[in-house]
């Protein structure tokens, strides 16, 4: 690893999507989870840490451009979502930096949502090794999230359904990863989307990538039935009330203000609320759970540990009941960022150049 560090910043290589592919080197769904996983193992271990940081732009002042004013009444119930990010992290072997910028309007130009590109740093000099397209990974890495909630949150001897809410790339990694390691234990995946198009293009990518039935939705009626229930859209309001779920409902929400207050309330009464790290979610501020708190003059990092609420990335045992609601909020952690960007380094080394995999 270090000899590779004191290659010349001219030797860099970016590799997109088309080369990662050219050269075999795409993360199966079992890589990529044995990714994640790993990542979770080190976060809790405490030896993969990070960061996070996001800079909002104010959605008047992009309205205010005469072209694009008459546009607005396309996001009435949408986030523009206009901002730049940046995730770094490191590991025992890399470090590593993600910048995304992100605008729904994006789609009106024909182009994602928000474009991710992560840059691999050899962690002991912190020499950039490559710089790899990372918008289709970091989508990959969020739709993990659903098989983690999963795993902690629903007893293993019940069969049940999935409410989706959304129909983006994180979307059809959520359905890619429940499949994979749930696909004997979930009857329906029930999948409501903000347009028939984009609906009707999720299933038709879907409809023989799966064995689990996946189920077109218009409206909520399927709500009650489901007991997880995922969020993965980028809604200006919630997308359900607290009286359409099952009452004992797993909810995992990836998005935006997808949450009605009710829910929260009773969620934090009654049941067990969970984010994947209390300060990231918090500082972000755009998400239910943190809005609930920010609307009343008050932080959920200094609420949430003191009524309960608990994180993903400690360690520890749940000792979960499946009889009361789990609320379950992530923004994304950067460490799991690292981890997947290194599995398609890794991988594409191995490929391409016949060189052992790289180690600490």
């Amino acid at each position: 690893m270090l000899d590779d560090a004191n290659r010349s910043i001219r030797d860099v290589r970016f590799l997109d999507c088309e080369e990662i592919t050219a050269a075999g080197a795409d993360l199966t769904t079992r890589e990529l989870l044995e990714a994640t996983d790993a990542a979770w193992r080190d976060i809790r271990l405490g030896t993969s840490f990070g960061g996070k940081a996001v800079l909002s732009l104010p959605e008047a002042s992009f309205w205010d451009v005469e072209s694009i004013a008459p546009f607005k009444r396309q996001f009435e119930n949408e986030r523009l979502g206009w901002k730049l990010s940046c995730l770094y992290s490191v590991n025992d072997c890399y470090g590593g930096v993600k910048v995304i910028g992100a605008n729904a309007f994006n789609r009106n130009l024909g182009l994602p949502r928000s474009t991710s590109t992560i840059l691999l740093l050899e962690k002991r000099t912190l020499r950039l090794l490559t710089v790899l397209e990372g918008t289709l990974l970091s989508a990959r890495r969020t739709g993990s999230y659903a098989t983690t909630v999963m795993d902690l949150f629903t007893d293993p001897a019940d069969q049940l359904s999935v409410f989706l809410f959304g129909t983006g790339p994180t979307a059809r990694s959520v359905i890619e990863c429940l499949d994979f390691r749930f696909g004997q234990r979930i009857d329906e995946i029930v999948v409501r989307g903000r347009s028939a198009q984009g609906l009707e293009a999720l299933l038709a990518d879907v409809r023989d990538r799966t064995t689990i039935p996946v189920t077109p939705a218009s409206d909520n009626a399927r709500l009650p039935s489901c007991r997880v229930v995922i969020t993965a859209t980028n809604a200006r309001s919630p997308v359900f009330d607290d009286a359409d779920l099952h009452p004992n409902a797993v909810t995992l929400h990836l998005g935006g203000e997808e949450a009605p207050e009710e829910y929260l309330q009773r969620a934090l009464r009654t049941g067990l609320v969970v984010c994947d790290d209390i300060q990231t979610v918090s500082r972000r501020n755009s998400q239910s759970l943190a809005l609930h708190f920010s609307r009343r003059g008050l932080l959920l990092e200094q609420v949430g540990p003191l009524i309960g609420i608990r994180e993903l990335s400690r360690p520890g045992r749940w000792n979960v009941g499946f009889d009361c609601p789990v609320c379950v909020t992530c923004v994304g952690l950067p460490m799991l960022d690292l981890y997947v960007a290194q599995a398609s380094y890794e991988k594409y080394l191995a490929n391409t150049q016949n060189l052992p995999i790289p180690s600490a």
